[in-house]
């Protein structure tokens, strides 16, 4: 499976990781794989304002694209954001001050789908717990999309997070197969079983399709099983996925110049993730070419987000053909929608184009492209019923 294609995606969603609560890796062990995975990815759109914002929004087709489900089947999808509404989220841990605190609350308080969007949100009281940044997993979303058994994944994500200490510690049986999601089952309470269907095929899936390798240890009292816990190793052959925790981001000449222009370090990393440290190199040698610049840190925010360069762009001409004023209005109905439906629209778009000189000028001018112009007219009048109604 291809990894997600950062280069079509922006904000939060080109991080690639999501921190999770540790709480709710614990309580998700019955989720199937599809919702594990749809979990994740919207706990990522979400996480930069968690706390602040009431409810959050996600273009269905972008969800669908960054769990792997290719299907136009949203039957499916429903079911699944249903699962996750109906899926308890249950945390005992200590509070900042000490003392321990028990909490319950379903995963999402609400999802619904409306003109090919998600509409998703989190109780107040999760919210709080999964924007904790002290007690979190990263969780690699390329390395998710690889996996095809839920309790594989959620395996992997409950190794994954002890990863630099080697060992997840010892775990009762019964605590197992709650992480499993298979604690109602007298099936699975002989450990035969549980190790035939669950560890064995979970922990060969772990070692093939992930940046670490684990081995299942035991612990018995007398002839039974009664612990079991799982040493943890990095998979050399697949380190590439490994997560970026910031550190290789941080050694880069790029960011030492970054921070000495005042940038902070979250948004330092953040730019160097969503543009690439060769560009980000090349604005701030155009920043630093400039004179009489006030705020450099500003006029570098600007010149990424508008990519100023040495030669001045062609300065758009005044809306006066008919073909102008269409283009004009394909830009500004670009420009309100999100940063997520944007995304969808090129990714919509381009899949449509076959030639491949159309979809060359596209992936440079965007919806300017001069090639594309009917096509480009056509698609926003279908996603707009009437914008260009009174040009």
């Amino acid at each position: 499976m291809e990894d997600i294609p950062k280069e079509k995606l922006t904000g939060s969603l080109r991080r690639g990781a999501v921190k999770k609560h540790v709480a709710a890796i614990h309580v998700s062990g019955k989720l199937t794989l599809l919702q594990r995975k749809l979990s994740n990815v919207l706990l990522l759109n979400a996480y930069d304002t968690l706390t602040q914002a009431a409810s959050f929004q996600m273009d269905a087709r972008t969800l669908c694209l960054m769990v792997g489900y290719n299907s136009n089947d949203f039957d499916t999808l429903k079911a699944s954001l249903r699962g996750l509404a109906e899926t308890v989220a249950e945390w005992d841990m200590l509070d900042e001050a000490g003392q321990q605190e028990w909490g319950v609350s379903s995963l999402l308080s609400y999802a619904k789908l409306k003109g090919g969007v998600c509409e998703y949100a989190y109780s107040p009281a999760l919210a709080e717990k999964l924007a904790d940044p002290k007690v979190f997993a990263l969780i690699n979303l390329n390395i998710q999309r690889r996996f095809t058994s839920g309790h594989a994944l959620a395996l992997y994500e409950n190794c994954y997070r002890f990863h630099r200490t080697g060992s997840t510690g010892w775990w009762s049986l019964e605590t197992f197969r709650r992480l499993m999601g298979v604690e109602e089952s007298a099936y699975y309470e002989v450990y035969k079983h549980l190790n035939a269907k669950i560890i064995k095929p979970a922990v060969a899936e772990v070692n093939r399709t992930s940046n670490i390798v684990i081995t299942p240890e035991v612990r018995k009292r007398g002839r039974a099983v009664t612990d079991i816990r799982f040493l943890i190793k990095q998979n050399p052959q697949l380190a590439i996925l490994d997560l970026d925790d910031g550190e290789g981001l941080r050694r880069a000449p790029v960011y030492d110049r970054l921070r000495a222009m005042g940038v902070s370090d979250r948004l330092a990393r953040q730019w160097m993730l969503e543009h690439g440290e060769t560009l980000v190199g090349e604005k701030l040698d155009y920043v630093a070419a400039q004179s009489g610049v006030k705020s450099p840190a500003r006029y570098l925010a600007a010149a990424l987000r508008d990519d100023y360069a040495e030669t001045p762009k062609e300065p758009v001409p005044p809306a006066t053909s008919a073909r102008a004023q269409r283009l004009g209005r394909v830009r500004d109905l670009a420009a309100s929608r999100t940063p997520t439906q944007r995304d969808a629209d090129k990714r919509l778009f381009l899949a449509r184009i076959e030639d491949l000189a159309a979809r060359a000028d596209f992936e440079r001018h965007g919806w300017m492209s001069a090639l594309n112009a009917q096509a480009v007219f056509a698609f926003w009048e279908e996603i707009m019923p009437g914008a260009f109604e009174e040009l």
